[in-house]
C-alpha cells in the first residue's frame, strides 16, 4: 500500500510539473471558456464582425485575455472593414510576430504568455503606420482609461533620433514614434526631407500617460535636451529638417508651450522655436525607429542640461 502511495504521488508530482513546464502555457488556461481555449490556446479565429470589439470605440488599453500584459492603446485602433479589431501599433515589446506553419501569414502572440491574438499584415495602405495587427476580440480584454484619453504631444528639435532617446527614458510615456511632420508632402521618404523640399520636419510623436506627466513637464524636457536658440539646424546637422518646433494637438498646449517661450525669454534667451499647430504625422523607415536602442550609443547632439 505504501508503495501506491509514493506512486500516485510520484505521477501526481511529474503531472504537474509537466504542466508548468509547457511553453507558452499560462495557469491561469484552467479559466478559459472552451471558445477562448480554442482561440488563445489552440490558434483558433472567432467569426469576422462578430467579437465586441470589432466596431468598439472606448478611451484606454487593450490587454492579453489569458495575462492581462498591456498589448494596444485605443490610440492605434482604426476600422480596417475586416471584421476583427484592427491596430496599427502595438505597445513596446508586448507582442510576438512569428511565420505560421504554412509560411503564408505571420502571427502574432502575446510576448508575455503566447497566447495566439491573430496575424499581422502590412502594405496595405490602411494607416501611415502602412501595418494592420488583425485580433480577435476573444483573445482580450479592454481597460478603460481612468481620466481620458492618453495624451499625444509632437516635437522636432533636430535629429529625431537623438529626441526619441531623451523621451524614451521619460517618466509617463508609453510609446514614441519618429517621424515627419510639418510640410505639405504625403508619405514622404527620409531622402525627400533631407533634400529640404517636402516642408517636413524630423519629428517625434510622444504618447502618454497624463496621471504621470504633463505636456508641460515633457515640453521643458524638450527644450532641456537641445538648443533652442538654433535655426533651421541643431549642432552640425543643418536644413530646415532640422529646426527647432513644437507641433500642438490642442489649445492647451499652445498656451503651454507659450507660457515656456515665454519664460525662456523672459530668462535671456533668444528661443528660435515655432509653437504650430499639428498637421499630419507621417511615420519614418523601421530603420529610424528607436534607433539608439538598436544601434547603442547616444546622442551626439542631444545632451540634457537644467533650465528650468
Amino acid at each position: 500500500m505504501k508503495n501506491v502511495t509514493i506512486l500516485i504521488s510520484l505521477v501526481a508530482t511529474t503531472a504537474l510539473y509537466m504542466l508548468l513546464a509547457r511553453p507558452e502555457v499560462n495557469m491561469t488556461d484552467n479559466r478559459l471558456t472552451p471558445e477562448e481555449e480554442r482561440v488563445i490556446v489552440h490558434k483558433g479565429t472567432e467569426r469576422p464582425f462578430s467579437g465586441k470589439y470589432h466596431d468598439f470605440k472606448g478611451k484606454g488599453t487593450y490587454v492579453c485575455k489569458r495575462c492581462g500584459t498591456p498589448l494596444f492603446l485605443s490610440t492605434a485602433k482604426f476600422d480596417s472593414g475586416c471584421g476583427w479589431p484592427s491596430f496599427d501599433q502595438e505597445l513596446p515589446g508586448a507582442v510576438r510576430r512569428q511565420s505560421d506553419a504554412d509560411g503564408r501569414r505571420t502571427e502574432i502572440t502575446c510576448a508575455a504568455c503566447g497566447a495566439h491574438l491573430g496575424h499581422v499584415f502590412f502594405g496595405e495602405g490602411f494607416t501611415a503606420r502602412n501595418t494592420r495587427h488583425c485580433v480577435n476580440s476573444i483573445s482580450m480584454n479592454f481597460v478603460p482609461a481612468e481620466e481620458g484619453e492618453s495624451g499625444t504631444a509632437i516635437f522636432a528639435s533636430g535629429c529625431f533620433w537623438g529626441t526619441q532617446y531623451h523621451f524614451q527614458r521619460a517618466k509617463g510615456v508609453l510609446t514614441t514614434e519618429v517621424g515627419y511632420t510639418g510640410g505639405d508632402t504625403a508619405r514622404p521618404t527620409y531622402d525627400e526631407v533631407g533634400r529640404g523640399s517636402t516642408g517636413h520636419a524630423e519629428a517625434v510623436k510622444v504618447i502618454f500617460d497624463p496621471a504621470q506627466t504633463s505636456f508641460e513637464d515633457l515640453a521643458k524636457l524638450f527644450f532641456e535636451t537641445h538648443d533652442f536658440t538654433q535655426v533651421d539646424r541643431q549642432g552640425p546637422d543643418v536644413g530646415t529638417q532640422y529646426r527647432s518646433e513644437i507641433f500642438y494637438v490642442d489649445e492647451s498646449q499652445k498656451q503651454a508651450a507659450g507660457k515656456l517661450v515665454d519664460l525662456l525669454r523672459a530668462k535671456g534667451y533668444a528661443v528660435a522655436t515655432r509653437v504650430t499647430k499639428a498637421r499630419e504625422f507621417w511615420p519614418a523607415e523601421d530603420y529610424h525607429q528607436s534607433y539608439y536602442q538598436k544601434k547603442g550609443g547616444s546622442p551626439y547632439c542631444h545632451v540634457y542640461r537644467k533650465i528650468f
